[in-house]
């Protein structure tokens, strides 16, 4: 029989449930990590309801959610940190971890910043155009990716995978640590995820101060999503008004401000917000004013319209809007608003939508959430379209 980790694993992948039967500790175990399986809540699991569980899993990823749980348990380790099972990675010398993974180090350049960072689906379409845009701002972005969809691109999850702890209690799979702590690095990004405490952050940048000093960090805070409206689903675009939208915007504001504020606590102005939520705040009060040209909805599935700014219920963003978040990332990261980019870029997609005009409105969408957001850093008085 294997062990209660990799019973837990096979669990969280959506593997087979072994045949012969786990012992009483091992489903006792197992109920402290998924309280959720226990569905007539009597305090114990049995095996059907541990095998109901996994098959529940299973609906879900067929159904293309996986990855996006809102309930969940963390391991009680967590309640330690910043100290970790002593063989996590991060306890390794540098020489250690250089053997333990390929380093990517990049030279500097004079105003460039080196970037590591995680993410998730949410975060993938800004990590795929800010290169573009970036090269058509007069450089190449060093950046170096360790992500995943949903909850396995959080950064909890890519902490506990990178150093083989908890469930991944000694099977590390090493991608950012040897390079942070092997090469020279600016900057660092994230994206959220339900729940989020400040320790599953603060473990990337006490690693990443301690071999770079000076590093800065950027978190994305997403986006409103239809879940914010309760259980009942819209079932008509016309009631997503601009209050509407603004309130969702709100209501994200107010939790990633108190998250932000207690890593800056630790290191004073070190951590900045991404404002990807304001921008899609005004995108969607844009398109209600009828101004931005080729978009046909708010929502795909409310409306389902393809061109629109958010593509299904999960809340992935819609075609073309990869650019508005790519706008946001360079934006915060470097103090300069897109618009002063010359000329198209080409992000190797569809050459005739988003057209130039909206391309256009999506660069002064950027920089006025970034410029207008307590915490993203970036504050232009002078209007000149670079950080003052």
């Amino acid at each position: 029989m294997k062990t209660l980790y990799l019973l837990l694993l096979g669990l969280l992948v959506a593997g087979s449930l072994h045949a012969q039967q786990p012992t009483e500790k091992q489903l006792a175990n197992w109920l402290k990590r998924f309280p959720a399986a226990d569905t007539n809540k009597d305090g114990k699991l049995s095996v059907a309801e541990a095998r109901a569980f996994q098959a529940k899993r299973r609906q879900q990823q067929n159904r293309g959610q996986r990855g996006t749980p809102r309930q969940f348990a963390v391991d009680p380790g967590w309640a330690k940190a910043p100290e970790f099972p002593r063989h996590a990675l991060m306890y390794k010398s540098v020489a250690e971890l250089k053997e333990l993974g390929s380093i990517r180090s990049f030279p500097k350049a004079k105003g460039v910043l080196r970037i590591v960072g995680t993410g998730h689906s949410f975060m993938m379409p800004g990590y795929r155009t800010l290169p573009a845009i970036c090269k058509a701002a007069g450089f190449e972005q060093p950046l170096h990716l360790h992500t995943s969809g949903g909850i396995t691109g959080s950064t909890r999850y890519k902490w506990e995978q990178e150093n083989g702890i908890f469930q991944f209690d000694k099977r590390p799979h090493p991608v950012l640590l040897p390079s942070i702590a092997n090469a020279k690095w600016e900057a660092m990004m994230w994206g959220p995820y339900i729940n989020d405490q400040p320790a599953y952050y603060l473990c990337w940048m006490d690693f990443c101060l301690k071999y770079n000093q000076g590093m800065r960090f950027y978190l994305s805070d997403a986006w409103p999503q239809l879940y914010q409206l309760g259980p009942n689903p819209p079932k008509s675009e016309k009631t997503l008004t601009a209050e509407v939208w603004q309130r969702l915007g709100k209501q994200r504001n107010v939790q990633s401000k108190p998250l932000v504020d207690a890593l800056n606590k630790k290191h004073p102005g070190t951590v900045f917000i991404m404002p990807t939520s304001d921008a899609m705040v005004l995108a969607a009060e844009y398109y209600l004013r009828g101004k931005l040209p080729g978009v046909q909805g708010l929502h795909k599935s409310v409306g389902g319209k393809d061109r629109s700014l958010w593509s299904d219920r999960l809340g992935h963003l819609g075609p073309g809007f990869d650019r508005l978040e790519g706008y946001v990332f360079y934006a915060t990261l470097y103090g300069r608003s897109p618009e002063l980019i010359k000329g198209d870029i080409s992000f190797g997609r569809n050459q005739e939508y988003p057209g130039r005009e909206l391309d256009r409105t999506f660069r002064k969408i950027a920089w006025q959430a970034v410029i207008n957001h307590p915490l993203s850093g970036v504050k232009d008085k002078d209007g000149n379209g670079v950080r003052d």
